[in-house]
């Protein structure tokens, strides 16, 4: 009993992790109808900047770990913005009116850009981050195993909890949700009736650059450690989450990204770490078999 707490603890902060990412793949298909395969190079920046950051707090003397914590979320962020602005402006923008395929080849083409960047920049080699949160709270104990979530597996849990709340209600509540599900709906007319396409779009780039941000940091702080490749896996496996919830989703996202981890941490835990993927897959093909749109997504009507 208490080796399954723990597994679902661990599988719970991955999930949370992959949601986050995952949002950010589903808010520009839910826009613009093509996935932005290089939105996992942008988390793999977020985090090689969490680290940059960290380690220039640590020079002028910064250790108040709330303020080193908001300062190193503030300056990733607006980094990552600034790429997701750029990949939008220079990938898709040009080819939004050709076929998919083009825009397809352009985003896999600006992911391998930014990987083969930062592979020059920061070399091959891990970058490792000394352990900035430690301790935690034990739960409950059984024998000799003991069952802890640590400060670092609650700071991504209610991060997460907070962000999804928040991106739901924006999308739902606010003018710029409104202009996006009408670009979502028919972006020709949600221009003739005011609507800036190119800047909502643009916006949308922006805020699933955000949320890998926020990625990029709690993933640094979980692991801490961190290598030029970790974009394309994460990517990759955040793309899953958010097939497996339904694309164009964002709760169908979160889900699906809890359902991935969940699936991971456990097969890691009793069967086999090496397998964990196939796992995963598996039940990807499985729910698509009966649930061709995902969990909670919405069948694709057209119109004739």
């Amino acid at each position: 009993m208490a080796y399954f707490l723990q597994q679902l603890i661990n599988g719970i902060t991955l999930g949370s992790i992959y949601g986050l990412i995952a949002i950010g793949y589903t808010m520009v298909y839910g826009i613009i109808g093509m996935i932005n395969f290089a939105h996992g190079e942008i988390f793999m920046i977020g985090a090689f900047l969490s680290v940059l950051a960290f380690t220039i707090l640590g020079v002028v003397g910064v250790t108040w770990l709330p303020l080193a914590l908001i300062l190193v979320l503030l300056l990733a962020m607006v980094f990552t913005s600034a790429y997701g602005w750029a990949v939008e402006r220079i990938a898709y923008r040009p080819l939004r009116g050709s076929q998919r395929l083009a825009a397809l080849i352009s985003a896999i083409g600006m992911s391998l850009a930014l990987q083969n960047y930062v592979l020059l920049t920061q070399g091959a080699g891990v970058k490792v981050l000394q352990p900035i949160m430690q301790g935690g709270f034990q739960i409950y104990s059984q024998g000799n195993f003991s069952v802890t979530i640590s400060y670092v597996q609650i700071l991504i849990l209610v991060i997460t909890i907070f962000l999804m709340v928040l991106f739901s209600n924006l999308i739902s509540r606010t003018g710029l949700g409104r202009a996006q599900r009408a670009c979502e709906q028919d972006r020709g007319m949600a221009a003739l009736l005011g609507v800036d396409v190119d800047k909502t779009i643009s916006l949308t780039f922006v805020m699933g650059a955000l949320l890998a941000a926020v990625a990029g940091l709690m993933v640094t702080l979980y692991y801490g450690v961190i290598d030029f490749f970790m974009g394309f896996i994460a990517g990759l496996k955040a793309f899953t989450a958010a097939v497996l919830g339904g694309i164009g989703s964002v709760p169908g996202a979160m889900l699906g990204g809890m359902l991935l981890g969940l699936v991971e941490g456990f097969w890691a835990g009793y069967f086999s770490v090496e397998y964990k993927d196939v796992a995963s897959f598996g039940i990807l093909v499985l729910v698509l078999i009966f649930l061709p749109s995902g969990l909670l997504g919405r069948p694709e009507i057209e119109k004739v």
